[in-house]
């Protein structure tokens, strides 16, 4: 990081000490007994500066269903909580604006202290990425071969069979993204790139002929979702034809009322409700080990990567709280880190936003 962007994050931070209350009780050691505590302190990836006011997501490891803990970090970036009694160990990270630190476990003893470092890593940091297809503006047909490239770099890549691209490496701030192939009319469209971020985009090119504006449609992706590697096994996985994804467009349009009747909509897949009406339910795979089966195939399931029970997906986790959905029917299209013998009937992987 320059000294220029370090100056300005220095004044963010000292700009919130002087906003943050004096003593938050959440920065406050606690006395818990006979029960574990835990003690969270948030800097910057230096560990120079403490980060006051950052958001601390706790998620238990537990045999009872305990509420995922998100709370602020007090004015000295520290926060502190008793553990549940039933509470084996937790895994968790912090945030601050858009950014976060990598995640943490630990595994509880009772009646010790237990402290933890979590260093957030800023996105200016690190280069993004712009990343999207190229359509036929009438048609909305892939236009493949297409050249790609910003102007002024001299790196440029060509879209693929279905009209995908992908621009790395590129540095974070404003860039103007020319898009030309043969038979069509050449297009510049300005764009902002976020570091440590992927700007995903979707281009519709005008057939020369035809006399009509161009289209592009422009997102942010999630952090949290980009370095979980979602969006590249979304890539790989809708080029090959393995597995479903549902992005946060894809749940705010659905608007499920549970998890469970989002991943529901997935090929191959379907809602086993053993009472009456759609409460305590649960999806399994149509395919078995063996092929499909009238019996269904049990599914495991991942919240933001480790493993939960499938059957209480909707009890762990909210459609609100959800950034992005994988789903898998069969071992042959599961990714090798949610393989494994548990996983032959394939996997649900979901992630928080």
């Amino acid at each position: 990081m320059g000294s220029k962007a370090k100056s300005v994050r220095a004044a963010m931070v000292a700009s919130l000490l002087v906003m943050a209350m004096a003593g938050s009780a959440a920065g406050q050691q606690h006395e818990c007994g006979d029960r574990a505590s835990l003690h969270v302190l948030v800097t910057e990836a230096s560990g120079a500066l403490n980060l006051p006011g950052a958001t601390v997501v706790l998620r238990w490891t537990s045999d009872e269903v305990l509420r995922r803990v998100r709370e602020p970090a007090g004015a000295d970036g520290r926060f502190s909580v008793c553990v549940p009694a039933d509470a084996r160990g937790a895994t968790l990270w912090a945030e601050f604006g858009d950014d976060s630190s990598e995640e943490a476990t630990v595994a509880f003893e009772p009646g010790a202290p237990h402290e933890i470092h979590l260093r957030v890593l800023f996105g200016d940091t690190e280069p993004g990425r712009i990343v999207g297809r190229v359509l036929d503006a009438s048609s909305e047909e892939p236009v493949t071969t297409a050249t790609v490239s910003l102007v002024g770099r001299p790196a440029e890549v060509q879209s693929d069979r279905q009209g995908r691209f992908a621009l790395t490496g590129v540095p974070g701030g404003e860039h103007l993204l020319e898009v030309e192939r043969i038979g069509y009319a050449s297009l510049r469209y300005q764009v902002t790139v976020v570091r440590g971020l992927s700007t995903e985009l979707q281009v519709g090119l005008v057939p020369a002929p035809v006399e009509m504006e161009p289209l592009v449609v422009t997102a942010t992706r999630p952090r949290r979702l980009e370095i979980n590697g979602f969006y590249d096994r979304k890539y790989f996985g809708e080029l090959i034809g393995g597995g479903t994804y549902f992005t946060l467009e894809d749940i705010d349009r659905r608007r499920p009322l549970r998890v469970s009747h989002m991943l529901a909509d997935a090929p191959g897949i379907r809602l086993r409700c053993p009472g009456s009406g759609f409460r305590d339910c649960w999806v399994e795979s149509r395919r078995a080990a063996g092929g499909f089966t009238p019996g269904g195939c049990e599914l495991s399931a991942y919240l933001d990567g480790s493993p939960i029970p499938v059957r209480e997906v909707d009890t762990l986790v909210l459609p609100i709280e959800v950034a992005g959905i994988e789903v898998y029917q069969g071992a042959g299209e599961l990714p090798p880190e949610f393989g494994g013998y548990d996983a032959r009937c394939g996997a649900v992987v979901i992630w928080t936003r």
